[in-house]
């Protein structure tokens, strides 16, 4: 049996992967923010900026490539954390809440708030409804959930984990075969080939979709209430690796260590992936290529299903190396990260109306969407949700106006502090 850590107690938080689940939030922001500034022909975001910028174009690119994966990475982690901290029912009604009940409320009203951002962006001759943005009002099953699908496949892939582990536990009852899988998925992970492994199913995923092209990423059900076959399979695998990490959290410390080669070969995967997408979504009138379209539509996607998991490997491990410590701030932007990710959306998309018709440069309007969008929706997290009912239903918990915050304890050999749960 692989060296392993007991599962954290109750009473124990992660802080790095804490702030990678955080991040992976917050980082949605920044890529929507820069959308609108993406040069593409045609026009696919709800509003083209009128100074396109090829760099905003390689950032929000980059974060799309390893983003959901991190996330669901982490959700299948604290997922194992959360049932066995709950057991079952409680965990059941733990993310009726804190998932459930967020999508059933939230989404009318953003998608509102959306609506009305995008008939105001239709009096501008760069934007309005895009070829994406169908059915519009709703109509069964095309449902457009925006960004808030995350919310409907976490809730789907609790289903089919607590399903499937039912069913494992009905059938291996002496834990044999559970054995056998930690030793299997250890010996995978020790190896430096694990994300390459992990990312053939995806891979084959992409190499099936004709329509794949390298900027689309992992289909997602942002239209639809019918996830489809890439999102069950890339954030599938994503889940449930994180679900057994959490069997065995000793195997972290495999991705602190390789955290900089991870980097350094994302970096690469992700620059020649952007390029490769931007030759495939070429304007009409382009060169003629060497190869054939099918062709390089093959070599795309076994270059962007690797990149997917050594980003996703690079993440987390720079996490591990640099932000496994207690930190007040970075505690308050976990707790923060939800509400605004949730709200998110029909902010940053007025911001970019507002800005679109302005002769400055690409960059510096993004910035100014950041800077106007994160201060006020941080206040209205402070102030609306952080100590409030609100708080509760997201968070688990009303934050204490009194309490300061928790106090580190001791390292353990994994490399994390762990602290007395908020909760």
């Amino acid at each position: 049996m692989p060296p392993s850590i007991a599962t954290p107690s109750a009473s124990e938080r992660l802080h790095a992967l804490d702030a990678v689940r955080a991040f992976a939030l917050l980082l949605g922001i920044v890529l929507h923010a820069a959308l609108s500034f993406v040069p593409a022909t045609p026009r696919f975001w709800f509003i083209q900026d009128t100074h396109p910028s090829v760099a905003l174009g390689l950032l929000s690119f980059a974060i799309h490539v390893f983003r959901m994966t991190t996330f669901f990475l982490m959700a299948g982690f604290f997922a194992r954390m959360g049932f066995h901290r709950r057991g079952i029912g409680g965990f059941v009604r733990d993310r009726l809440q804190r998932i459930g009940l967020p999508l059933v409320i939230g989404w009318p009203i953003v998608f509102t708030a959306i609506v009305v951002v995008v008939i105001w962006a239709s009096g501008f001759p760069n934007g309005g409804p895009t070829a994406g943005m169908r059915n519009w009002p709703p109509v069964l099953p095309n449902f457009p959930l925006a960004h808030l699908w995350f919310l409907y496949v976490l809730l789907e892939l609790y289903v089919a984990m607590l399903l499937l582990r039912s069913a494992v536990v009905r059938l291996d009852a002496a834990g044999t075969l559970r054995a056998k899988l930690d030793r299997v998925f250890a010996r995978l992970m020790r190896n430096p080939l694990a994300p390459l492994v992990l990312a053939i199913p995806i891979g084959i995923a992409f190499s099936l979709d004709h329509r794949w092209m390298g900027a689309m990423g992992v289909r997602t059900p942002d239209q639809s209430l019918v996830t489809s076959a890439q999102a069950w399979i890339g954030f599938g695998t994503a889940f449930g690796a994180g679900w057994l990490l959490h069997r065995q959290v000793d195997l972290l410390r495999l991705l602190e260590r390789r955290w900089l080669p991870h980097l350094l070969l994302a970096a690469c995967l992700i620059l020649v992936s952007f390029v490769l997408s931007g030759v495939m979504t070429s304007a009409p009138g382009a060169p003629k290529l060497p190869v054939s379209y099918d062709t390089l539509r093959l070599v795309a996607a076994v270059l962007y299903a690797p990149a997917i998991w050594i980003s996703t490997f690079a993440f987390v491990g720079l996490a591990l190396r640099f932000m496994s410590g207690f930190s007040p701030t970075r505690r308050y932007l976990a707790d923060a990260s939800y509400w605004l990710y949730l709200i998110h959306m029909p902010i940053v998309m007025a911001l970019q109306v507002a800005v679109s018709q302005l002769g400055w440069p690409g960059p510096v309007k993004f910035a100014i969407i950041l800077a106007v969008a994160l201060p006020a929706m941080l206040a209205s997290y402070h102030l609306l949700v952080r100590f409030t009912i609100v708080g509760v239903v997201l968070n688990g918990r009303r934050a204490p106006r009194e309490t300061a915050p928790a106090t580190a304890r001791a390292t353990n050999r994994v490399g994390l502090e762990r602290v007395p749960s908020p909760r």
